[in-house]
């Protein structure tokens, strides 16, 4: 049957029987004709289904993948919650050297807990990976029949190990202690952080971080990151006190109590505030009449006074019996001789290679500024500026501009931190390692696998694939690592949002939904 898109071809048709037939045709006669067939002919071609076989027809060119890689890259910063936010992206194939794509690469951005890249790149650059923190226990005291006659200081050089994430406990000190037969202690734990500036908050932290672990101060001294746990736990009416004890495995902290019994199924709400000029740690907020004990986790302030606390509370539950009181050595007039001191145990950290993982992975604040501390210059007394400026000129030797990074802190927790995506970039091409098998490449989360990143890019060409620091913070979100994509090329990236309209999920979806898409395009 006829195909009813070709009725041109009646018409085409009946010229060949016409020209065969007996009556001549005269040629100028018929040329409109003749030239009327053979542009329907050209129809019939071109008309689908109107012949069984046509010819092929020139189509049209196929788009360069880079460039709807750039596409999808763009479309991304379009999606719903991030349609008004600034935006810094980079994208370099590392095996070409080629700039895949950018976006304001040297606007200056925040990038939130993505700074720490830069913390532990330069740390490892200044001391090496193999450098360990050391912790002494030191008396100036004699010991006779199991009894220390005199202080026992501790003395910090600023590890933020002990006790925490990639650190080891404190109970090999303890039985160096009783190794040397020391049974008792005549005299006061006194915590000694004089090899580094005093514990602060660093530059525009804000207030009310400070009472929560991720505002946990720094110092010569810490123990287990400088956090511990209260439980608050309902009174049996409404509008009854509450009841906040601390974590009887630590030493208590001073507590302001300031949450309420709230009515039965009522929301609960509860917060720490370190609120300024307070010596003590406020909580505050409200929980329902029987709703069970609530944990909540917070900073354990001075940092000295608390591991100095903790370790001779230690003691005691050990056996090893304390006369006197534990004590900040700033609080002490005057301070304890350390001239003729006799060091009793010498403690030394896991290296730089073992604490990059849990700084980068699980993203801990106070052991960021750990590692922004160690870019001090040999020889200078290492305060946060002294950190600074080491930083400054060693990232300047690898290539970033002054004008391209105004960092203040260690951990990317103030907001007065700014850095160019480009910047970053220059770091990861720095310490990239095409083995996978540096320190550097191991302590980056993996997406669905492990870190900040464990339940991130499940189920995508991403999982296992995309090795990247995050970055989180109020209407702030970063990634900066590296993919290989389907064709096992292998990128480094960065992207970093800020002051987003939406949701933080937004913010979050539309940045892992570029790193899903580096990780499936392919250039065939």
């Amino acid at each position: 049957m006829q195909n009813a898109k070709c009725k041109t071809s009646a018409v085409c048709t009946a010229w060949p029987e016409r020209a065969a037939s007996s009556t001549p045709l005269r040629r100028v006669r018929h040329r409109p004709y003749f030239a009327f067939c053979i542009l329907n002919l050209a129809l019939l071609v071109a008309a689908p289904g109107c012949a069984k076989s046509p010819p092929a027809l020139a189509t049209a060119p196929r788009l360069d993948p880079v460039q709807i890689l750039r596409n999808d890259l763009t479309t991304a910063t379009t999606l719903p919650g991030v349609q008004h936010a600034a935006w810094g992206i980079v994208v370099h194939s590392l095996d070409r050297d080629e700039r895949l794509f950018e976006l304001n690469p040297r606007t200056l951005l925040v990038p939130a807990s993505s700074a720490k890249m830069v913390s532990v790149a330069s740390a490892a650059d200044a001391v090496g990976w193999d450098y360990r923190f050391q912790t002494t226990l030191q008396s100036s005291g004699t010991i006779s029949d199991g009894v220390l006659h005199g202080d026992l200081l501790i003395v910090g050089s600023g590890d933020p190990s002990i006790g925490g994430r990639g650190g080891a406990d404190v109970s090999a000190w303890i039985d160096a202690l009783k190794a040397q037969g020391i049974r008792r202690i005549e005299g006061r734990i006194v915590g000694d952080d004089d090899a580094i500036e005093e514990p602060r908050p660093a530059l525009a932290w804000t207030w009310d971080d400070l009472g929560y672990p991720t505002g946990a101060l720094f110092g010569a001294l810490n123990f287990a990151e400088n956090r511990t746990t209260v439980t608050i736990a309902p009174g049996g009416t409404a509008g009854a006190p509450t009841t906040v004890t601390t974590d009887r495995s630590a030493a208590p902290i001073p507590l302001a109590n300031r949450t309420v019994t709230g009515p039965p199924g009522s929301a609960q709400f509860l917060w720490p505030e370190q609120r300024p000029g307070e010596p003590f740690l406020t909580v505050a907020g409200s929980i329902p009449v029987g709703a069970h004990p609530a944990a909540l986790a917070v900073s354990a302030g001075n940092p000295t006074f608390w591991f100095a606390t903790t370790f001779r509370q230690r003691l005691i539950r050990s056996g090893i019996d304390v006369t006197d009181e534990a004590w900040d050595i700033d609080e002490l007039t005057p301070k304890p001789d350390r001239s003729s001191a006799r060091t009793l145990f010498t403690y030394q950290s896991p290296p730089l290679s073992d604490i990059a993982a849990p700084t980068l992975k699980d993203s801990i604040n106070l052991y960021g500024e750990a590692f922004l501390r160690l870019n001090a210059p040999p020889g200078v007394f290492p305060t946060n500026d002294a950190a600074l400026e080491g930083l400054r000129q060693r990232l300047s030797r690898w290539g970033i501009p002054t004008d391209g990074q105004q960092l203040v802190d260690g951990s990317g927790l103030s907001r007065r931190d700014v850095i160019t995506p480009e910047a970053l970039l220059i770091v990861l091409l720095h310490m990239y390692d095409s083995t996978g098998g540096s320190p550097w490449m191991r302590a980056l989360p993996v997406a669905g696998v492990d870190g900040t990143l464990n339940n991130r890019m499940r189920g995508t060409p991403a999982e296992g694939n995309v090795r990247a620091k995050t970055g989180t913070m109020s209407n702030v979100r970063s990634l900066a690592g590296y993919v290989t994509t389907r064709d096992s090329e292998r990128l480094a990236f960065v992207a970093i949002v800020n002051n987003f309209e939406g949701s933080a999920a937004q913010a979050m979806q539309a940045i892992d939904t570029m790193a899903v898409r580096l990780a499936s395009f392919s250039r065939r």
